[in-house]
């Protein structure tokens, strides 16, 4: 058994590509950045061990030369895509996981292969999850930023695994993020009423989105169709897709999203989890209720929808 850095890469968006490029083109496309992440992969010592369809499964020997090739893939990436039109842009998200494989006919298997793989699922678009135990192989004097997201349930593992988020981007301030919470999943179901649009206010910040225009994310960046501009808030910290003719809140944050519904004291908490909005209600972002400084997001569902979303301007 050797030790390496397993590292799962996979782009988001490539669904979206294939409508709007065709089957041909798009599998170009894909094809193209999976074969430059392999690139970079071997430039910093890795070995790539297969392409999965839009991602790319990479082993390194050194846990550092994984982290410097994956905040170059995620760093040379979200520049090249700045100028590509919203319909072809796929982003990347990645998972990390150290510990010992085996290696059978090219491929290799064990937990980290699971772990990272995980990871890589749970990760959101632009970011990099990694488990402690690539923590905790960095070196003393290591200038990589990482923060703790506790510990989180994996699929396929009896107990749970300590994850962090590590931080490429060069302008984030780490002193600005809320200490994580504990989070503890709290579901219940309910009669969901027919609805055709969905509408969020945060303070002067309205927005109205159909099922047409989802997914869509609500961040602290530009790229967010519904920007709440907080530092406790993650670039892009939750998504609401359309599914099976509901709405679905999605966390993809590093510290949580509460939600609370209208007329219920009950709090769905949510970690890499989703739920169903069920009636009007509010979403905390990157801290609990308790916390009465917290940026809480108004959601209603009009009886009528608005010709288009509009954001006001801050």
């Amino acid at each position: 058994m050797t030790e390496v850095t397993v590292v799962f890469a996979d782009l988001t968006g490539s669904t979206g590509v294939f409508e709007a490029l065709g089957d041909a083109k798009a599998t170009q496309a894909i094809t193209r950045l999976t074969d430059w992440m392999g690139r970079v992969c071997a430039a910093r010592g890795g070995q790539v061990v297969k392409n999965l369809g839009d991602g790319v499964l990479m082993v390194f020997v050194q846990n550092t030369d994984a982290i410097d090739a994956v905040t170059e893939m995620q760093r040379t990436h979200t520049e090249r895509i700045k100028t590509w039109p919203d319909k072809l842009k796929m982003r990347l998200q990645v998972g990390l996981a150290r510990g010992q494989v085996i290696e059978q006919a090219g491929d290799y298997f064990g937990d980290a292969v699971n772990v990272a793989s995980r990871l890589s699922d749970l990760s959101g678009p632009d970011q990099i999850l990694g488990t402690e135990t690539v923590i905790n192989d960095l070196p003393a004097d290591t200038l990589v930023r990482f923060r703790s997201l506790g510990a989180m349930d994996i699929r396929g593992r009896n107990e749970a695994c300590v994850v962090y988020q590590l931080e490429w981007q060069n302008e984030l301030l780490t002193d600005f993020f809320t200490v994580p919470a504990g989070l503890s999943p709290s579901p219940f179901a309910k009669t969901v009423p027919p609805i055709g649009a969905v509408a969020l206010s945060w303070l002067d910040v309205e927005a109205t989105f159909a099922p047409a225009q989802l997914p869509m994310h609500i961040g602290r960046v530009s790229d967010a169709e519904f920007v709440v501009n907080d530092p406790r808030v993650s670039r892009l910290h939750a998504k609401i897709i359309w599914r099976a003719g509901k709405f679905y809140l999605e966390d993809v944050s590093s510290y949580g999203t509460w939600v609370r519904f209208s007329g219920s004291h009950a709090i769905v908490a949510l970690r890499r989890q989703e739920c169903v909005l069920l009636v009007a209600g509010e979403i905390a972002l990157g801290a609990p209720f308790e916390d009465f400084t917290v940026p809480t997001v108004n959601f209603t569902f009009p009886a009528r929808l608005k010709a288009s979303a509009h954001i006001q301007p801050l």
